[in-house]
Order: C-alpha cells, then structure tokens, then sequence
C-alpha cells in the first residue's frame, strides 16, 4: 500500500497546451468574424481599365463614387446629387484657400450622362481639378 501513495504523489512537469489551444482558437475565430465586418465596409464598383491610368491617392480630397445603378456616394456614404453643392461649400470652408480636387469613380454600368452630370456639378461649384478612377490594364503598353 505505502507503494502506491507515493505514485500518486509525483509532480506533473509536462506542460498542457490545451487552454492555450483553445484560447487562441476563440482568438482566432473573433478575428475572422471582425475581419468580414471591415472588408463590407467598401462600396463595389467595377472601373473601366485604361492603359494610361495613374494612381490618384495623393491627390484625392474629395472621392466620389457612382455604382451600376447610379447611386451617388461621397467618401463612401450614400448622397443626392441635390447634396454636392452643399458638401463641396463645407470642404472648401474646412480646407480655406486651398483649391478642391475631386476623383470620380464610376461603374461601367453607370450611364454617361450621370456621370458628366457629376462632372458638371462638381466644375460649377469650384472644383476644376478632378480625376476620372480607372484600373490600369494588365497588358498596357
């Protein structure tokens, strides 16, 4: 008898990984859940592709977005088009004597005529400088 107590008694000197596990497993899952919420917060477009496009991000004030069904977003919340005049008065207010540039993005889908009424809208209220958001072509030369 006195054998078997002392079998007992022996210390544990491995290490259990098993709470780890399971802790970085539930870390892992609340980061997956989390990461879907961000990338949703996008508006999709599909831009035409042009072999003389640029990248545009330093100069972007003002970003303007038209989906397939020509609904009018700025800075990724949904507007009118009745709304611009007043926005680009409170950028420019915000920004002082600074000039506006805008970058208008537009699905393929969108019909040419929102778009330069977009366009129009913009250059009546102050903003000249704007630029046309395109994906540069894979085989451009």
């Amino acid at each position: 008898m006195a054998g078997s107590l002392s079998d007992s008694d022996d210390e544990i000197t491995g290490i259990n990984v098993t709470p780890l596990v399971d802790v970085m497993l539930v870390l892992l899952i609340i980061f997956m859940v989390t990461a879907t919420y961000i990338v949703n917060r996008s508006i999709n477009v599909n831009l035409p592709k042009a072999d003389t496009g640029e990248n545009s991000e330093k100069t972007k004030n003002l970003a303007f977005v038209l989906d397939g069904k020509s609904q009018l977003y700025l800075d990724g919340k949904p507007i009118s088009f009745e709304q611009v005049p007043g926005l680009i008065k409170e950028q420019q207010a915000k920004t002082g004597a600074g000039p506006l540039n805008a970058l208008i993005s537009a699905d393929k889908e969108t019909p040419h005529g929102v778009v330069i009424k977009l366009i129009d809208t913009v250059r009546k209220h102050g903003i000249t400088d704007f630029a046309i958001n395109v994906e540069t072509s894979a085989g451009g030369s």
